[in-house]
């Protein structure tokens, strides 16, 4: 069974996230990269620090296990195609999501190295090799850079091609793949 990553339910801040976060997909995606930041942040104390903090590390692993395969997903399955769709050729945003999908073999090779080392609990209570070290610093890196071109380049241009069908549609995708169309089908109101 999959763990919930608590995390999910905050808002980068650590506060307890508004429902209606998902009216606009793109703040969504943005209040993650926010998250994905924090995370960056906990990822070089982890690595910098001779004995981890243990909280730290389970928050690390639960947001690498549970939140960023979502938020790839939502990314891949619908922003970047709704943007090669809708954005004009002067945009050029196809080598900047190439390049991005391009690099993101990263995170699917190195999150699961990642998760091993931090599910090992003697590691955690003696402090990480050389190697992990690196691995932690190339990881956090790596997607800091990812971050900066979707922040700078991808959101932007989105919230000035897509319309408001792709949003819609985007909006139900992100709530399907994270089981809450049907949670918010339940406590709708009726019609």
């Amino acid at each position: 069974m999959e763990r919930e990553d608590p995390s999910a339910r905050m808002s980068s801040r650590g506060q307890a996230r508004p429902a209606d976060l998902f009216t606009n997909p793109l703040n969504f995606i943005a209040e993650v990269h926010m998250r994905e930041r924090e995370i960056c942040a906990m990822i070089d104390t982890i690595a910098t620090n001779d004995v981890p903090n243990e909280a730290d590390c389970a928050a690390v692993a639960a947001f690498l296990r549970c939140q960023l395969p979502r938020h790839l997903e939502d990314e891949e399955l619908d922003l970047f195609p709704m943007m090669l769709a809708r954005c004009d050729p002067e945009d050029d945003i196809g080598p900047v999501i190439e390049k991005l999908l391009h690099d993101r073999g990263h995170a699917a090779v190195d999150t699961p190295e990642i998760l091993l080392v931090l599910d090992d609990g003697a590691a955690i209570k003696t402090g990480f090799d050389d190697v992990a070290r690196a691995m932690f610093l190339a990881f956090a890196s790596h997607s800091r850079r990812h971050l900066i071109l979707e922040n700078a380049i991808i959101l932007p241009i989105a919230r000035a091609r897509l319309t408001a069908k792709d949003l819609k549609l985007m909006r139900q995708h992100m709530l399907e793949r994270r089981g809450l169309d049907v949670l918010l089908a339940r406590f709708a109101p009726p019609h």
